[in-house]
């Protein structure tokens, strides 16, 4: 169990990604991880896929167009791969920062690339790889998807337990469950920005989605971490050729946040157009006072009216194995040959 009177800084960043760019995009990332343990963090959390950015192209135009325009060959290409050059910088930058990091990339592997989490320790170790369960609407014609293994908390003696979902994982309440049981208590809930479809569509916005963080720090008596990303002008300069473009998807976005365990804000925001970070000082005593009041995985639970299923096993797409051979069928091939 993860230590229960620990304090600490933790920090969310809300920043634009240099769009596109691997290189650029995780010299930033190092950037800011520097920035963060000047000011004494301890953990730091990124936005969904923040390296290399969000593929916004996947909701603006049909497939036939954003391969046309070489953002399908661009994002794979940019995408992060684990045993790259870009990953080492990445994990001695954390380790020289002596700090944890929850950092949202798009990673790369073989033919396929995942809306990913990475947790890196401050020993330069990597935590866990995660992979978001079920990409959300028109990621699927990008993103492949995880398994119940990505569904995990993690025991760490310096900053607690701790746990990370992805944007919209946040609205399934049998994964959200899943980790309320194993006892979360620091959640990174990463978001890539809120300035799409806005404002012809509601649920994609800020107050929305930034209730859904807000209602995870209640559900799981947890700190949440909602880093948020920022859309740049070069993107929308990027990525908009034609005015329905430009209606919509605009510069702006970013609404990261951070709560504690009984809902309530410990962090002020910043304006949706700035790029900055969020700290606050978390007591990991006020978990056992929030779940005095309500435990929804232990005292106030019935598991004898509903329990939840839960398979955590990494799937593997191809299982190797031989198969027994018996003695006596090879000593009458022998003999027949």
């Amino acid at each position: 169990m993860g230590l229960v009177h620990q304090k600490y800084r933790v920090a969310a960043v809300q920043a634009a990604p240099v769009f596109l760019d691997l290189d650029a995009t995780v010299d930033k990332t190092i950037a800011l991880i520097e920035q963060a343990a000047s000011e004494g963090a301890k953990l730091i959390a990124f936005p969904e896929t923040f390296i290399p950015g969000y593929p916004w192209h996947i909701w603006l135009g049909a497939p036939a167009w954003a391969i046309g325009r070489g953002f399908v060959q661009r994002y794979f290409d940019n995408s992060l791969a684990y045993d790259s050059p870009q990953a080492e910088k990445i994990r001695n930058a954390v380790k020289r920062a002596k700090l944890t990091a929850v950092i949202g990339v798009s990673e790369r592997d073989g033919g396929s690339v995942y809306i990913a989490q990475w947790l890196i320790g401050p020993d330069g170790e990597t935590i866990a790889k995660r992979r978001k369960l079920r990409p959300t609407h028109a990621e699927r014609t990008v993103f492949g998807e995880g398994d119940g293994s990505d569904l995990a908390v993690h025991d760490r003696a310096d900053i607690g337990r701790l746990g990370a979902l992805c944007c919209w994982e946040h609205l399934q309440p049998l994964s959200k469950y899943a980790m309320y049981a194993q006892n979360e208590q620091v959640h990174v809930g990463a978001w890539p920005s809120f300035s799409l479809y806005d404002p012809f569509a509601h649920a994609l916005g800020y107050e929305v989605n930034n209730a859904a963080s807000k209602i995870y720090a209640v559900e799981g008596s947890c700190f949440v971490l909602g880093p948020c990303a920022v859309v740049s002008q070069a993107m929308i300069d990027e990525l908009c050729d034609s005015p329905e473009k430009h209606a919509f998807l605009h510069a702006g976005g970013g609404h990261a946040v951070i709560y504690g365990p009984d809902g309530s804000s410990l962090a002020e925001k910043l304006p949706p157009d700035q790029e900055g970070i969020l700290y606050a000082d978390i007591d990991l005593g006020m978990i056992g006072v929030a779940k005095n009041a309500a435990d929804p995985a232990g005292h106030y639970s019935r598991p004898d009216v509903t329990r939840l299923l839960l398979n955590n096993s990494r799937v593997n797409r191809v299982e190797h194995f031989s198969l027994p051979v018996d003695a006596e069928v090879m000593n009458e091939i022998r003999l027949q040959a």
